[in-house]
């Protein structure tokens, strides 16, 4: 029987992996529909609710982030400490502004209160109020007794058109943002409040949900703030029908499925908490409408199980002969046909292995060529890093791959020789002769100079040119070895030879990456010749006065350092880096006109730094002419260095920093708001850096320079000034207030508060109540 070829067997092998899984899956889908049905409409709901939660919170966020700026505003700070009368219009107009900026169609914000108990004035859309005067003053004023971890409440529109004929929003209920002011003082005796009427979260949730969807929203009491039918609002939730109250007020649990009984039918409730406010959005779904839904899923089934079968034959054909394609096209460059596979009884597999060992042959017979020319690789590479045409990383890579990294940083001190040929009359040698007479030379240093010692000598600029290098780091020691070495080498050309050479050594260097300017040193104590004459051994050092040969950089490192610091701000830090700069660049000797390069790139440099951070050219620089022409008319270090910080430098720091306060700002007071929402867990500077998306140490010092507290200070004084209400307000017992500030033991707050306040809890406590005692005996007499 002849065997079958792969594309066969590739055919059939599709054929059953497409059908079977179609088969099962089919089935499978057919018995578990309903609560297949039931999972996805409940992830639907989830979905669901969780995109109302976003939409709702995103206008709370809206309104949260709009009020903030209102409260933090100076207008405000001056309208708090003000009585607002008849003679401060200008104030009470901006401050009327600053209010109706918050009011957006999106946000359906509709009325922003403030009223200053301590001054005795409230402000509306209505205009301004005696305090004391307005109906409802009292529930307004009370709101100041609001706990501080609550931001959002439910009130009575009425509060805030009691002075009007009619409610314009037509809802009875509105949802309050409350801020205590003044924000940045432990005493609060004003509020800033933002209401959205109830009602209007429908436009959020209208365009969410779909015909099966009862959606309702409870604040953290359980009351409803928004229901379908809009007489519900403001009610507990029990009145609706709903029963199992006790399934979503577990806060620890923030989502959750379960069916319930509302008004003797079954239905299947989604509930969300969101992380935000504490509120819980529910999706309440009639389980007698979704089942209707399953049982159209049988016949669907079946027919679409019908079309995936015939779709997926289709598929395994085509996708079988697409998958061989490559194959065949592989044995047609290989000479091989289909037709001769079959006939040598074989598959296509073999052939295309018999034809790959063949091409390993060939690939290692190629690898032994290579490696009978590496020596020339590896000259070449030699000859670029003499020249200095390598990368500091390149060479480092070069090094290793030749086996040389390990050798050289082991060398504690390097240096290069250039050994050069003096024809003279006398000799039997011509000039012709040249590159046979360097290749001898060549030989002669690799026999006599250990492996250890040097790296391969290269034939380059008609000399030979080598590496040495010593484990010694004594400098006179190996001065003495390297002169010893070259006299040596000097005399034993000469004898086999009986040719003069020259020598030129450099001077010693330590690092690799020296090599290039070790082999100029070499090839200028070569130069010398002219007037020392021939067969001489020339140190760099005896014609330079010790110095390295000059080799020009710009101070790369210290410009981007520069660089850094004008982006963060950091005035001192900048001041002295552009001093260290210019000192880098005038420590080299050049002529005033090679001056010019470094500065003019320095200049360019924070141009293009500029341009890229969005800053214009007319922020900093206000003359008419061409800010490269100043910079060339300077004529002293001083004038250029001082030209640079106070024209260039300096206002782009200015800049750079005003962004930074407006940034800082912001972080404060997102931190102050966590802060008082969170201060009874376990907070931490980290937690609060994470939900900020921030570094910790960056927030850190922003919350210091902003309200002159590190953040562990103000957590702790927030802590003490609500262990101090509790204590004056309530029976609470100290061991719950302790437990309640996350000390682990009610010894430690009690020695704490005791460092702090100069007495006891207890004492505290009492004091407190006599002191109110006497006020109110006062009161009586």
């Amino acid at each position: 029987m002849r065997p079958l070829s792969f594309l066969s067997k590739l055919t059939i092998f599709t054929f059953v992996i497409s059908t079977v899984p179609v088969l099962f899956i089919g089935s499978f889908s057919y018995l578990t529909s309903s609560n297949e049905i039931q999972k996805k409409v409940n992830k639907s709901k989830m979905e669901l609710i969780s995109q109302i939660s976003s939409n709702v919170e995103h206008k709370l966020t809206t309104v949260n982030q709009t009020l903030n700026q209102v409260v933090s505003s100076s207008v405000l700070k001056k309208a708090l400490a003000n009585p607002l009368n008849e003679n401060d219009f200008i104030l009470y107009n901006d401050l009327r502004n600053e209010i109706r900026n918050m009011q957006s169609f999106d946000t359906k914000l509709e009325d922003v209160i403030l009223l200053n108990q301590r001054q005795n004035w409230m402000i509306k859309n209505s205009g301004l109020y005696r305090l004391d005067q307005y109906k409802d003053h009292e529930q307004l004023s009370n709101l100041l007794n609001t706990p501080d971890n609550i931001s959002w409440i439910l009130t009575p529109s009425s509060w805030f058109y009691s002075e009007e004929s009619i409610n314009p929003t037509g809802c009875n209920y509105s949802i309050s943002l409350i801020k205590k002011l003044p924000t940045s003082k432990l005493q609060k005796y004003g509020l800033a409040l933002a209401n959205i009427p109830a009602c209007s979260l429908q436009d959020d949730i209208n365009s969410d949900t779909q015909s099966l969807d009862n959606i309702m929203i409870l604040n953290e009491d359980n009351n409803i703030l928004f229901h379908p039918d809009l007489s519900f609002i403001g009610k507990p939730v029990t009145e609706s029908g709903f029963c199992e109250v006790s399934l979503i007020s577990d806060p620890t649990k923030t989502s959750g499925q379960f069916k319930t009984l509302i008004n003797k039918k079954d239905y299947s409730v989604t509930y969300l908490r969101s992380q935000l406010n504490g509120w819980v959005y529910l999706s309440v779904t009639s389980i007698e409408s979704l089942t209707k839904e399953s049982n159209k899923i049988g016949a669907i089934t079946i027919y679409l199980c019908i079309f995936m079968l015939v779709l997926s034959i289709l598929l395994a054909w085509t996708g079988s002969r697409r998958m061989y394609t490559p194959i065949e096209r592989l044995l047609n460059q290989m000479g091989q046909r289909k037709k001769d596979v079959r006939l040598r009884h074989t598959n296509e597999f073999q052939i295309i292995g018999e034809q790959m060992h063949h091409l390993f042959q060939s690939k290692s017979q190629l690898e032994k060529e290579v490696r009978q020319h590496i020596q020339q690789v590896r000259t070449f590479f030699l000859i670029n890093a003499f020249k200095g045409n390598l990368k500091k990383r390149e060479l480092l890579e070069e090094l290793e791959q030749f086996h040389y990294l390990t050798q050289v940083e082991e060398w504690k001190t390097m240096a290069v020789i250039t050994l050069s040929i003096d024809f003279s009359d006398d000799t039997s040698y011509e000039k012709k002769d040249l590159n046979l007479l360097l290749f001898a030379v060549h030989n002669i240093i690799e026999e006599l100079v250990s492996q250890e010692q040097r790296l391969a000598p290269v034939i380059m600029d008609q000399s030979v040119v080598v590496l040495l290098g010593s484990q010694d780091s004594n400098s006179e020691s190996f001065h003495k070895t390297l002169y010893s070495l070259t006299e040596k080498l000097q005399q034993e050309i000469h004898n086999y030879l009986k040719l003069v050479v020259s020598i030129g050594l450099s001077l010693p260097f330590n690092s690799v990456h020296k090599i290039s300017i070790a082999y100029r040193e070499g090839l200028e104590a070569l130069k010398h010749r002219i007037k020392l004459g021939k067969g001489v051994i020339i140190q760099y050092e005896n014609i330079n006065s010790g110095k390295h040969y000059l080799n020009l950089n710009y101070p790369t490192h210290k410009e981007n350092d520069l660089l850094d610091a004008i982006k963060l701000a950091e005035t001192d830090k900048a001041k002295e880096l552009i001093h260290q700069l210019f000192k880098s660049i005038f420590a080299v000797e050049l002529s005033p006109h090679e001056y010019q390069i470094p500065l003019t790139r320095l200049l360019n440099n924070l141009l293009i730094m500029m341009q890229e951070s969005g800053i214009s050219l007319n922020q900093i620089y206000h003359a008419n002419g061409s800010i490269f022409e100043e910079l060339l008319d300077l004529h002293t270090v001083a004038e250029i260095e001082d030209w640079f910080w106070s024209m260039v430098i300096h206002p782009m720091i200015k800049i750079f920093n005003s962004r930074q306060n407006a940034q800082y700002h912001n972080i404060s007071e997102k931190i102050i708001d966590l802060i008082q929402h969170d201060y009874d867990t376990d907070l931490t500077l980290e937690e609060c850096a994470s939900r900020l998306h921030y570094n910790a140490n960056y927030i850190s010092s922003v919350f210091r320079k902003e309200t002159n507290y590190y953040f562990s200070e103000y957590l702790t004084m927030y802590r003490f000034k609500m262990a101090k209400k509790w204590l004056s307000e309530t029976d609470m017992p100290i061991k719950d207030i302790a437990a309640k500030l996350r000390y682990n033991n009610s010894q430690n707050f009690i020695r704490s508060f005791r460092k702090q306040e100069g007495m006891t809890p207890g004492q505290y406590r009492d004091s407190n109540s006599a002191s109110k005692s006497k006020t109110k005996l006062d009161e009586s007499m």
